[in-house]
């Protein structure tokens, strides 16, 4: 007999759009709870229309193209997909229905929002007292900002993390991702958890005021603490570090190959100087010791790139590591999905989706990111297409007949088609390149996962 999986018997109302409240419901739902989206036909979620820099097959969004997006499909992953127009009484009646009868209420839109829909808090709980809602958004439910929209570049912004990102000689540089969405996330799901164990010790649900802008100044704690204790405020220094040296990226051989290195202490220089065979190097009055090194960086990093460059970059990382030295090649995707260390740890899963998914086939995705002994976590479900359980939830659970779904059909309160859908734009491939977004096209990308 299978083991449960720890939330099993929870049962979540996803409300939420795009990435931080979607991948908590992930994270949820893998770990066995039911876990319910819930998106209009007419204002799916946004997700759904990715296209440049989000992903559809093969750059082509064909068929049913709402259906195909990589990440609208890495973050609902064992979920089901239930449509539902909230804009209509008979929408928000059944949405309440269903809160009679779930655990937890995961939405990430503005705070007026769920309130205009009469669906706030207040409205919930009083019909479920046990519920735990949890509200994310980018500022919180009070403050001066609390109804300001939030991206993540802007989020990026307003924490402090993008003013310390960047060269010190240029301007702020944000990050690749939306950094604020992926901790949201995270805290989302932690909250969520939390409140699901004080539910269990008290019997009471609880409202969580879930702030991006709260999550990500936890990411630049040192810089604020510098400025409490000493009135200092921090600048950009690119890849170096307030007191370790050499701490940066240097060059290997091929184009665009990079290795990090970073040696903490004397010992790991000396280390360092020895595995480059100029052991020398540790007697020089200019790297004697950490502020010396400090002082002589740019002559430090010149020395270490004049060995690197000559080097491959997994060469470079496996001899420094050997010698105690933290050092890292600089992985591009392609090189992640084939490292062999993480497939050794079998961290990518095969998951095929359904034919209504078009031509998304079978992908690869990333399992649960840590090992446990004593739960075995199944393979991930694809995530659902449009509407795909509107009968599941509302017969299964709900109740309602067939003639009362066909009516909810007929005024397009459900449904698995997005009125007027337009497909999303594709840059091709050549202007892709041409404006720095990729690297290089491989046509054989299919093989080369093993997918074919």
């Amino acid at each position: 007999m299978a083991k449960k999986l720890p939330l099993e018997g929870i049962r979540v109302l996803d409300a939420s759009i795009i990435y931080a409240g979607p991948y908590a419901g992930m994270l949820l739902a893998s770990m066995g709870a039911e876990v319910i989206k819930i998106e209009a036909i007419q204002r799916p979620d946004q997700m759904r229309g990715a296209g440049l820099g989000l992903g559809v097959p093969d750059n082509k969004p064909e068929g049913n193209f709402w259906n195909q997006s990589a990440v609208l499909n890495a973050t609902n992953r064992n979920k089901k997909d239930l449509t539902l127009d909230l804009t209509n009484p008979k929408g928000i009646d059944l949405f309440k229905e269903l809160v009679k009868v779930s655990d937890v209420v995961l939405q990430n839109f503005t705070p007026r929002v769920m309130k205009n829909f009469g669906l706030g808090y207040e409205v919930l709980s009083s019909l479920n007292p046990s519920l735990i809602m949890l509200s994310s958004c980018g500022y919180g439910a009070t403050g001066p900002y609390s109804d300001y929209r939030a991206m993540g570049m802007s989020m990026e912004g307003a924490i402090g993390l993008l003013y310390l990102t960047g060269y010190q000689d240029g301007p702020p540089v944000r990050a690749r991702v939306a950094f604020t969405d992926f901790q949201a996330a995270r805290y989302n799901t932690l909250a969520i958890l939390i409140a699901l164990q004080n539910r269990r010790r008290t019997g009471r649900g609880q409202h969580i005021d879930m702030a991006q802008y709260e999550c990500g100044t936890w990411w630049v704690g040192p810089a604020i603490l510098d400025y409490t204790m000493n009135g200092r405020v921090q600048e950009r220094t690119g890849n170096r570090h307030p007191f370790m040296a050499p701490h940066g990226c240097y060059r290997c051989q091929g184009s665009d190959n990079w290795v990090t290195i970073a040696a903490g202490n004397d010992e790991e220089w000396n280390s360092l100087c020895e595995t480059m065979e100029q052991p020398t190097l540790a007697d020089d009055p200019r790297f004697a010791d950490s502020l010396s090194r400090l002082k002589h960086q740019d002559e430090l990093d010149t020395i270490i790139n004049e060995w690197t460059s000559q080097r491959d970059q997994n060469e470079v990382m496996n001899l420094l590591q050997s010698k105690g030295v933290a050092a890292g090649a600089v992985l591009n995707a392609k090189g992640v999905l084939s490292d062999p260390h993480l497939k050794a740890r079998n961290m990518w899963e095969r998951v095929t989706h359904l034919p209504e998914a078009t031509n998304v086939g079978t992908r690869i995705f990333p399992r649960m990111p840590w090992v446990s002994k004593n739960i075995d976590f199944p393979p991930s479900a694809p995530a659902p297409t449009l509407g795909q359980h509107n009968r599941e939830v509302l017969q299964g659970i709900l109740g309602l007949t067939d003639d009362q779904i066909k009516e909810l059909e007929e005024e397009a309160i459900i449904g698995t088609v997005p009125p007027n859908a337009a497909p999303p734009r594709v840059a091709p491939v050549e202007l892709m390149k041409e404006q720095g977004l990729i690297e290089e096209f491989d046509p054989n990308y299919m093989e080369v996962l093993g997918l074919k």
